[in-house]
């Protein structure tokens, strides 16, 4: 399935659906991939009932990479589409310092890469995000 998105100034989009984070660690990108793909992806997810976008995020990246010690910040809103229709989410930036080990979740491991590797889950999603961070202002 191609997902597509368009990126909007934060806070923006209201209301949310899910947050993705865009992790770097030792200034690699870092990533996940899930037990049932070979493929890599961003750490993110649906926000549950009574969460903040960042209470979401802080749970996220937890839970799909183990990290303990970061830093964290919303970048820009992004409005995800695919042939199924579109939703709005929160797109937040991660410096993590340190990785403890990934908790029993859905994620098989986690890698530092030096470049995007070609195996993506979502490349157009996760390449258009990644770009757009790189050349916010």
């Amino acid at each position: 399935m191609s997902y597509y998105c368009d990126v909007y100034p934060s806070d923006t989009l209201w209301p949310y659906k899910y947050v993705m984070v865009l992790s770097r660690y030792q200034g690699k990108y870092l990533l996940s991939r899930h037990k049932e793909r070979t493929t890599w992806e961003t750490q993110g997810g649906h926000i549950e009932p009574g969460e903040t976008p960042l209470q979401a995020a802080k749970r996220e990246l937890f839970e799909e990479s183990g990290a303990v010690r970061y830093q964290i910040e919303p970048v820009f809103d992004c409005r995800a589409k695919d042939a199924h229709g579109q939703a709005n989410g929160v797109v937040f930036a991660a410096e993590i310092e340190e990785l403890g080990p990934i908790p029993q979740s859905e994620m098989a491991e986690v890698k530092a890469w030096e470049q995007l590797p070609q195996n993506l889950t979502y490349p157009n999603l996760t390449m258009a995000l990644w770009k757009a961070w790189q050349e916010k202002p």
